[in-house]
């Protein structure tokens, strides 16, 4: 009886297993692998971000991190005069682009579409203007040599025939995040 029941319980858990043993149940593949994933990695980090005319005026703090998965990264805006923002930044594989999905203390949500362009990662969006038509915005984050970052957001109300510099920044890593 108990040789019966034995044979049983294992004939019930191959079949629920799918005709496998657990030990033999492949592992699926990690998402979020691909070298696409990290090519905004050059921006993880505690920073000290600085601008002004001669760029030594500190302009906030900001805190960018990886998901555990790796499938996003956030950042966390700190300004100096107290207003903050967040950033959700995923790569989409299924359309090919980097995204962002920004939303700031004053309210404001910017969607944002690129992806890494001559060694910098460039993404642009736009924004609905008070009295109509939209305002387009480009952000653009370039790694520099000492392991600084350039951020320049740059803004066009005339369908991108000229830009304006809405700020620019350089990240520099925080030595005590």
């Amino acid at each position: 009886m108990q040789r019966n029941h034995a044979r049983w319980w294992l004939a019930l858990t191959v079949a629920l297993a799918g005709g496998q043993t657990m030990a033999q149940t492949p592992t699926p593949p990690l998402a979020c692998t691909s070298a696409e994933h990290r090519q905004f990695d050059f921006w993880l980090g505690h920073w000290a971000v600085h601008g002004g005319p001669d760029g030594s005026a500190l302009q906030g703090t900001s805190r960018i991190e990886r998901s555990d998965n790796g499938c996003w990264i956030t950042e966390r805006w700190h300004s100096a005069r107290g207003s903050d923002g967040t950033s959700l930044n995923a790569w989409d594989a299924q359309y090919g682009v980097w995204r962002q999905f920004w939303t700031g203390a004053d309210g404001v949500v910017l969607r944002l579409e690129g992806g890494l362009r001559d060694g910098a990662m460039e993404m642009q969006g736009e924004l609905p203007k008070p009295g109509g038509g939209v305002q387009l915005q480009r952000i653009r984050w370039t790694p520099r040599g000492d392991g600084s970052v350039t951020q320049q957001w740059d803004t066009s109300d005339d369908d991108g025939r000229t830009w304006q510099v809405s700020f620019l920044g350089v990240y520099r890593r925080d030595a005590a995040p």
